[in-house]
């Protein structure tokens, strides 16, 4: 099937979650990692139960989506309960047995040679593809990068449960044939003191190299087909609903402003959560006078495949438009939408999460920071960069500037490259390999 003592320079690389759509922090990079694999000659291919990518390289498995019905009704009586009975654990074997199949049909199909699991042994919201993931790399000593975005322990829902001893051998396994990769400081730390697992750290990315995006025709008719004027103040929340994302911060941060012609703009969908969260935020919001606008399904990956007849827009069309982005978050597991703020050259309203304050803050970005609720010296300077240009050019292009230091995809490419020489024992393509370099 795969020879992983393989020295030529193509590989064929096998990425493997529960979701590969949408605008999720985990497809998000993802698709970062696929881009930098490509650049060293190797082809991916993917392996998930929700899907938008290529069918010519994909295997579309609707059972390992976290959302099925089968793995969502699972899901929800083990982590309800303080016992499992041995019906629990039948189904739990089933669906494994199932998914662990199907993944031996995906290496089989496209020839794999290294599987990238994205979260998928991380954070338990698929129990049995994470034990069947586990089982298959147990059995075939098939080499596997696993990058972690977030564990079981930064949930509070995952903390009671009837499925400890599976947590303890899948989210992670640690086995002969694994790199561990974390996406933050605390992370690793966590990872090493819970487990004794030792991780690289990889932050997440953004393509800094390239300059930001000119205005284009599609994102110039934003304003008028969602109902904007043209001088309205428009402050971007581009984030899921869910609890910990801090959106009633940002409908603070709003109405404490008391500007006039302000909205807040909400880009991704609740779907992961459900509708409660989204429900009391519009309440919320109507309460206390700000305009609050979920816009997900006019979001091109959100929507793509519903057969919308509206126009939509990508995220990249949202960002010029904005006059400040929030990022309240109470956590993270890095920071997707920081970056891509900084990248868009946006002022950031943020709240002081822990991941931002070890390996984001500590570069020295310029942005308004609180802890836990809108200050009035906050305030004041939300104000001042609305109002005063030259501040706000100051600010976005020094943040510009150290996110290119520590954050770019130079950065990704050399611990990507390192990694699968740990395996294969093979460089990037000399063209590549010398931009990895360039910068030292």
């Amino acid at each position: 099937m795969r020879d992983s003592a393989r020295h030529d320079r193509s590989l064929n690389v096998g990425f493997v979650s529960t979701r590969f759509k949408g605008l999720d922090g985990v497809s998000l990079e993802a698709e970062k990692w696929a881009s930098s694999v490509r650049e060293f000659g190797h082809k991916v291919y993917w392996f998930a139960g929700e899907l938008d990518r290529d069918p010519e390289t994909s295997m579309l498995v609707p059972e390992a989506f976290f959302g099925h019905p089968s793995a969502d009704a699972l899901t929800r009586a083990l982590f309800s309960a303080q016992k499992r009975n041995r019906l629990l654990t039948n189904a739990l074997h089933t669906q494994k047995d199932f998914l662990k199949d199907k993944l031996y049909e995906f290496l089989d199909r496209f020839d794999i040679h290294l599987i990238i699991p994205e979260n998928a042994l991380s954070i338990p919201m698929h129990l049995p593809l994470g034990m069947a993931i586990t089982e298959v790399i147990a059995e075939t000593g098939i080499p596997t990068i696993a990058h972690h975005h977030d564990f079981s322990w930064d949930r509070p829902r995952f903390l009671s449960n009837a499925c400890q001893d599976i947590l303890n051998m899948a989210f992670p396994p640690d086995l002969p044939s694994m790199r561990h990769v974390v996406i933050s400081s605390i992370a690793q730390a966590e990872l090493a003191a819970r487990r004794s697992v030792a991780a690289t750290i990889v932050f997440n990315v953004m393509d800094f190299e390239k300059k930001t995006p000119n205005p284009t025709e599609s994102n110039s008719r934003f304003r008028a087909d969602m109902g904007f004027d043209g001088d309205d103040l428009l402050i971007l929340q581009p984030t899921r609903v869910v609890q910990h994302k801090g959106i009633e911060q940002a409908i603070s941060l709003v109405q404490m402003l008391n500007l006039p012609k302000t909205h807040l703009i909400v880009t991704h969908s609740s779907d992961d959560e459900g509708p409660s969260s989204r429900e009391w935020l519009e309440k919320w919001a109507s309460r206390q006078g700000v305009a609050l606008h979920f816009i997900h399904e006019r979001v091109e990956q959100e929507s793509a495949a519903r057969g919308e007849t509206a126009r939509l827009f990508s995220l990249r069309d949202l960002y010029p438009h904005a006059d400040l982005v929030t990022y309240p978050s109470a956590f993270e597991g890095f920071g997707n939408a920081f970056l891509e703020a900084v990248y868009y050259r946006k002022p950031i309203f943020v709240n002081r999460y822990p991941v931002f304050i070890v390996d984001i803050e500590s570069k020295g970005f310029d942005v308004i920071a609180t802890d836990g609720f809108p200050t009035d010296s906050a305030l004041q300077k939300v104000r001042e960069v609305l109002t005063d240009p030259q501040r706000r050019r100051e600010m976005v292009e020094r943040n510009l500037e150290i996110a290119r230091k520590h954050f770019s995809f130079q950065i990704l490419r050399k611990e990507l490259a390192s990694l699968i020489s740990s395996f294969f024992g093979i460089s990037p393509p000399a063209s590549v390999f010398r931009r990895l370099f360039r910068w030292g």
